[in-house]
């Protein structure tokens, strides 16, 4: 599953993968979450929604890892960092084209997407460039208003980074409020928010 231009690839890409990767840690079965077994921040939950694709045409169901015809945790434990980059590069940064944003907002978007889900965090981005000045409907889709917008900011993409950060931290915070069962995990989501 792992493709050439990953191994050689110095970008914006890859130091994002290295900001997930430093989140995520490696494998988490945290009975807590409601994502299931982890690894890499790739939760089972996650590999059965992506169904039957094939991309890198082996013949194997890609979320099928161990190749035994079923998805399930131990998929999860015998997924390779490399396999969950590619996870990454096809799954979001290529589907929500993020390589297409200034590299400091394209870096916490994908971050904050694989933590909290591309839809709110998109929904937190856009909220965070009408703070600064740019007025977006909050619909949760990165399109070509929305990337527009962002790089007309140039000047102050630092402040809408300090935005981003600040509608993270709010919406981790309003989701510990509606589920206190999330409480545990406060810590960890506000370090990724801030950071």
């Amino acid at each position: 599953m792992v493709r050439e231009h990953y191994i050689t690839n110095t970008d914006t890409f890859t130091q994002a993968l290295e900001t997930v990767f430093g989140h995520e840690g490696v494998l988490s079965e945290d009975e807590r979450d409601a994502g299931g077994t982890t690894k890499y921040g790739v939760s089972l939950r996650w590999l059965k929604s992506i169904g039957e694709l094939d991309i890198d045409g082996d013949g194997y169901v890609d979320a099928d890892i161990n190749h035994d015809g079923i998805v399930d945790a131990n998929d999860i434990r015998a997924m390779t960092r490399e396999q969950a980059a590619e996870f990454y590069r096809h799954h979001w940064w290529e589907r929500y084209h993020y390589d297409e944003l200034p590299p400091i907002i394209a870096v916490k978007t994908f971050d904050l997407a694989v933590n909290m889900g591309s839809v709110q965090a998109h929904k937190c981005l856009q909220r965070a460039c009408r703070s600064v000045g740019c007025y977006l409907v909050d619909d949760g889709i990165i399109g070509s208003r929305t990337r527009a917008a962002i790089n007309k900011l140039k000047p102050k993409h630092r402040q809408l980074l300090t935005a981003f950060r600040s509608e993270a931290a709010g919406y981790y915070r309003l989701l510990i409020a509606i589920k206190p069962v999330f409480e545990c995990y406060q810590n960890g989501w506000l370090n990724r928010a801030y950071s």
